[in-house]
Parts: C-alpha cells; structure tokens; sequence
C-alpha cells in the first residue's frame, strides 16, 4: 500500500490506519503499544542519536521514502555525500536507483557446484560496504556459507566457520544463506514503522534514514538474513566503494539493521550481483523470473529445485537445485 502524499486525499480509515507510519506518532504511543524496556529504547533511539549528535534534525524529521519528492529525495542524497566524506574522506556518489518495469528478480544456487570457498561472501563485503576489521572478517557479510554432511539437511548441526583453505572436504557439501527475497516476508510484517518493504520488482530493501534499530526484523526472519550495526561500521577508506544507492550499498550509520538487496544498484541497471560474477565455479544464477526465456526460468522448469524452510510459508526468491 503506498503511503498517503501530501496532495491525496484519501478515506479517512485508510488515513487512520496509516497514523502508525511517522516516527512521530510511533513515538508518542510508544509506551502504549510495545512491551518491554527494550522496545522502549529502541523506539527511543532517534531522540537519542539526535541528543548525541549522530543524527541531524532534518534526518529526525525527514518523510517516509514514498512520501519524499524528487527534489527532497536530492536534497538528502547530497546531504549523505557530504555526511560519508566528513567521516571516511571519501566522496561517493549516491543515487537513488529505481526498480524497471517487467523485472521481477530471482536467485539460484547450484548446491552440485558450490565449494564453499567463500569469494561469494568476500565480494559481498566488498561491494556494499558491509563493516569489517580486516579483510577476512565477515561477521556482518549478508552471506552465511555453511559445511553439511553430504545426505544431511540439518542447518543446526551446520558448521559456518570451517577453513575455506581445504575446500570441499571429503563428505561435506556447502550451501550459502543469504535474504532470500521473499514473497510473503515476514520481517517487513514486524516492522513497527514500515522501515522494510518489498519493491515491485521484488528486492526488500531498508531505509536506513527510517529504521529505528528495534531488529524486530531480525528475530522474524527464518533466514538469518539480516545484520544489526551495533557501533559506527568500520570500512577502511581505501576499501570504500564510492558507487552507492539510498536503499542498498550506502554505508549504514549505527544502530541500523541492514541486508542483502540483491545489488540492486548494479542489477537495476543490468549487472550481475557481486557475488555471482565472483564465483569460479559457476553456481549462482540470477535473472528476471518474468522473462519466459531467462536462465532463471530454465533452472526453475528442468531442475530439482530444493526451497530452504519450505514449510514456514514465505515463498522466497531464492532457490537451490542440483545438477542431477
């Protein structure tokens, strides 16, 4: 439902159900409407991140995404270019990337292929300016790569921190876990200020300027899908990569959640992700599920596809299958 702009006039029960969707409003009934102390304080959090200086009156005060016009929505992305060079002295470029029509995006992996080396995960972090002491840190990579006894589709009993210097292992096989898009997403479902939302054509994507850090996005998702930044991100300056979007790459500012968005800066305008064009073996196919004649359709009608935790209903946009 797309939010009510300021020269719409709408019923008033559709207008009254949107009341919810300001911070303001989120705000003042706070007390009212979460329980707990921990919603409390990330409800909260705006007014403190103003009061500490992180967070400008303009970014408290700045209209939910689908309500910003284009000039406002340039106004802010020349704002947060000047904000990244003040504090990583790099100047990026920060564009707002919009989704094409016909264009509904999916995801396959090739578990026959995959050797669980992890470049997928490095380029991740590379490409989306994911926070990282070193470069082999991937603690807030929106890819988890895990090792499972072949025969075994037990994620509990999964190993996310083998030595990728001795892959494949004898026995093992690797599945890599990222967002995988989902149709009936319930991580956008919790969000007490809509701060997370599908686009048309399909990525979920978050607006950090809007999320208020309460993560009650993470504790929905079946995949583990999301990271939280729990301090300012740590990316060195010479590992910036100044080609940004609002909703995707842009560095994240702290006590934000945030995402794999399928690159949608680069996909958006007919690139790979990051991660496919790294793999050495070829397991990661991407493509538009409504082009009939798109490898990802082709995957989808001649493979045996396997869909990660089926059973809790999400219907993803992103789908194992086998060679065989």
């Amino acid at each position: 439902m797309n939010l009510e702009t300021e020269n719409e006039v709408q019923p008033r029960t559709i207008r009254e159900s949107l009341k919810p969707l300001t911070r303001r409003t989120f705000l003042k009934g706070t007390a009212a409407s979460l329980v707990g102390m921990s919603g409390v304080v990330a409800a909260l959090e705006p007014l403190l991140k103003l009061e500490r200086g992180e967070l400008t009156l303009d970014s408290l005060l700045q209209k939910h995404y689908h309500q910003l016009t284009p000039e406002a929505m340039e106004r802010i992305l020349r704002d947060l270019e000047k904000q990244c060079q003040e504090r990583y002295g790099v100047m990026p470029n920060i564009s707002d990337v919009k989704p094409l029509e016909g264009i509904g995006f999916a995801y396959a992996l090739n578990l026959t292929r995959c050797v669980g080396c992890r470049k997928c995960a490095h380029a991740c972090m590379a490409e989306n300016n994911q926070s990282r002491e070193s470069d082999i840190d991937l603690d807030m990579s929106y890819i988890r790569v895990l090792e499972l006894d072949k025969g075994s589709i037990n994620l509990e009993t999964s190993n996310q921190y083998y030595d990728p210097e001795v892959v494949p292992r004898k026995g093992k096989y690797y599945m890599p876990v990222q967002c995988h898009q989902c149709r009936e997403s319930p991580c956008t479902k919790a969000c007490p200020v809509k701060a997370t939302w599908q686009e048309p054509d399909g990525i979920i994507v978050v607006d950090y300027n809007w999320c208020i850090g309460c993560r009650y996005c993470m504790a929905a998702c079946p995949y583990d899908a999301r990271r939280f930044n729990f301090e300012k991100p740590k990316v060195p300056q010479e590992a910036i990569n100044p080609n940004q979007s609002y909703l995707s790459n842009r560095i994240r500012p702290k006590g934000v959640v945030e995402k794999c968005t399928f690159c949608l800066h680069r996909t958006r305008e007919g690139k790979y992700p990051a991660c496919l064009e790294v793999c050495p073996t070829g397991a990661r196919i991407f493509g538009n599920l409504l082009d009939p004649e798109s490898e990802i359709n082709y995957i989808l009608k001649n493979k045996r596809v396997y869909i990660l935790k089926e059973d809790v209903g999400t219907v993803p946009r992103f789908y194992y299958f086998f060679d065989t």
